[in-house]
C-alpha cells in the first residue's frame, strides 16, 4: 500500500471508530463488530448526506439479516467449512467471513469494493483476532480457481445487483458450493434454489421495518438443475 493508500485507510479506520459502536450481533453473539446503533451518528444518516460528503452509503455497518442468518448456519453446521476457502462475496463488515474463520474454515477471502467496508473489515477481524484476506475489486465473472464456498448475504435487493451476481454464480454453482442468505428480497430468485435453513432475525424497526425478519439460507443450484 503506498503512502497515499495508507493515510485514507487510517481516515476510513478513524471515521469507523467515531460513528460506530463495537457490540454483538443479535443472532451471532460470538463474535463483536463495528455497528451504526441508535447512538452513533450514522444510524440516522441519508444516502443524500452521505453523497454530500462523497461517502457511499454505510452498508457495511448494519448486520443485514441475510449475513446473519448465514453467520448463524455456517457457526452452527462448522462442517459446511472447515478446512475450506470461502469467498465471502459482497462482505460489508466482513461478519459472515469472521463466522467461517470461527467455524474452522482453512482460508477465507473477503470480496468488498467499498474501501470504507474495507477497513471495517480489517478493524473487524481484528477486534475478533481472526485473519481475512480481502479483495477489493469487482469479481463478478471471475472463475473463482481455488474458491470451495461461496457465501452472500442479501445481495437481491436490486434487479441489477441480483441478476448480474446470480448469473455468474450460477454457473459455478455446479462444481462448487454457493451459499445465500435472504430475508425475502425482491429480487431472490423464484427457482433453482435449495431451502437449507430458516432463522428469525431481530432487525431494528429503522431500518428494516419490522422487528424480526424470516431469514433463509439457500442453496443456490447450478443452471442444469434451475428450474
Amino acid at each position: 500500500m503506498t503512502g497515499q493508500g495508507q493515510e485514507r485507510a487510517q481516515a476510513h479506520a478513524a471515521f469507523i471508530r467515531e460513528n460506530t459502536e463495537v457490540v454483538s450481533p443479535p443472532l451471532v453473539p460470538e463474535l463483536r463488530i463495528h455497528m451504526a446503533t441508535e447512538v452513533t451518528p450514522l444510524w440516522l444518516a441519508t444516502e443524500a448526506e452521505m453523497a454530500r460528503v462523497n461517502l457511499p452509503p454505510p452498508y457495511w455497518a448494519f448486520a443485514w439479516p441475510g449475513g446473519q442468518a448465514l453467520a448463524r448456519h455456517v457457526l452452527d453446521n462448522p462442517g459446511i467449512v472447515r478446512g475450506r476457502t470461502v469467498l465471502d462475496f459482497a462482505a460489508g463488515s466482513g461478519m459472515l467471513g469472521i463466522a467461517c474463520v470461527l467455524a474452522g474454515a482453512g482460508r477465507v477471502i473477503a470480496a468488498e469494493i467499498d474501501p470504507i467496508a474495507v477497513s471495517a473489515i480489517a478493524l473487524n477481524a481484528a477486534i475478533n483476532d481472526v485473519t481475512i484476506e480481502v479483495v477489493s475489486t469487482d469479481l463478478v465473472g471471475d472463475p473463482l480457481d481455488g474458491v470451495d464456498l461461496v457465501l452472500c448475504g442479501d445481495v437481491c435487493y436490486e434487479r441489477p445487483m441480483a441478476d448480474r451476481v446470480i448469473s455468474w454464480l450460477r454457473p459455478l454453482a455446479a462444481d462448487r458450493t454457493v451459499l445465500l442468505g435472504d430475508p425475502g428480497r425482491a429480487y431472490l430468485p423464484d427457482s433453482g434454489l435449495e431451502l437449507l435453513a430458516r432463522h428469525a432475525v431481530p432487525t431494528p424497526l429503522d431500518l428494516e421495518d419490522r422487528t424480526v425478519r424470516d431469514t433463509a439460507v439457500w442453496r443456490l443450484l447450478p443452471n442444469q438443475r434451475a428450474g
